[in-house]
């Protein structure tokens, strides 16, 4: 029976809601938190400050059954910084979860595959072929994960997560307000998304079962295009606006500049030439077998009712008009 949970990347938006999930079952929950984050941590939770060092790591893990590693980040204005946080984190919150005994559910991500259209969706055995540094990070992180001799371990890889409390999507949620809806990106590409939910049900599973082991991929069994993301949305807000195509070369030259002015200010855009690269694939699309069969767990909330749940949210905490 699991006890105790560490949670990494436990003030982020899916950490927030696997620790409330937690913590309503009485298990106790340890949320790591960097020193110095000004982010309020999860209520119901013993909160331990330390960087993702694995000398300060294996005091906090302690008594722990089961390390979620979630800390790192998804935007930077260069390579180096993915591979410290992502794929260095991991390394330090391994070797700590080894030396406490501790399993670790190692949270990756889609990207760390790579693309994949919906005709032929990614298997969990496929070569893997990441096209960002975000990616790269991702994939090393969990060669790191493998490679750690000792450790007990699963590798969950979710496609895109939104929900409740995400700033993702709200961008595209205020645009559909005003009136005007950009469609970016490939008209023939598809994505595996996955309500925040679904994820904290598969993550829960995931360390209650502690035989399942391996990487599972986490994801709606339902392939989203960009338009049905824009439908999404509109339905969820109850009202229709204006659809613009944004073709390939206008949006790259947007990528380029958008990605020399990050480097310039220091500051991530949400355009740049990695996300650029993003767009231009024919998706981003794996298979959901594995998290059926191996965890139990099909993903239940589709897209209209995970967009109405979002809308809803963002109402109440007045992010959109109500």
């Amino acid at each position: 029976m699991i006890r105790a949970v560490a949670i990494t990347g436990a003030t982020g938006f899916i950490g927030r809601h696997v620790a409330a999930e937690l913590a309503a079952r009485g298990v106790a929950v340890t949320a790591i938190v960097r020193p110095g984050s000004r982010h309020k941590p999860p209520p119901g939770s013993t909160v331990v400050h330390a960087p993702l060092d694995a000398g300060a790591l294996r005091g906090a893990f302690s008594g722990i059954d089961a390390v979620v590693h979630l800390a790192g980040v998804v935007s930077a204005v260069d390579a180096r910084t993915f591979a410290a946080v992502n794929t260095e984190g991991t390394r330090a919150v391994a070797s700590a979860a080894r030396d406490a005994g501790a399993r670790l559910i190692h949270v990756s991500s889609l990207a760390a595959a790579g693309p994949a259209p919906a005709s032929a969706p990614h298997r969990e055995d496929d070569p893997s072929r990441p096209v960002t540094p975000y990616g790269v990070s991702k994939l090393d992180s969990e060669r790191l994960v493998k490679a750690t001799e000792g450790l007990r371990w699963i590798i969950l890889r979710p496609g895109v997560v939104y929900g409740p409390t995400d700033r993702a999507v709200l961008p595209l949620f205020q645009a559909a307000e005003r009136g005007v809806l950009p469609l970016v990106g490939r008209r023939d590409a598809a994505y595996t998304f996955i309500h925040v939910d679904d994820v904290v049900r598969t993550i829960v599973s995931a360390i209650e079962r502690s035989d399942a082991a391996g990487t599972v991929f986490v994801g709606h069994p339902t392939p989203v295009s960009g338009r049905d993301l824009l439908d999404a949305i509109q339905a969820a807000i109850g009202r229709t606006a204006r659809v613009m195509a944004i073709p390939m070369p206008l949006t790259r030259v947007a990528a380029i500049v958008a990605h020399v002015a990050g480097r310039i200010a220091g500051t991530p855009m949400a355009l740049n030439l990695w996300r650029y690269a993003e767009l231009e694939a024919e998706g981003f699309v794996c298979r959901v077998d594995r998290m059926r069969d191996e965890l139990g767990v099909t993903a239940s909330v589709s897209l209209l009712d995970g967009m109405a749940r979002t809308a809803a949210w963002y109402r109440e905490a007045g992010w959109l008009k109500r």
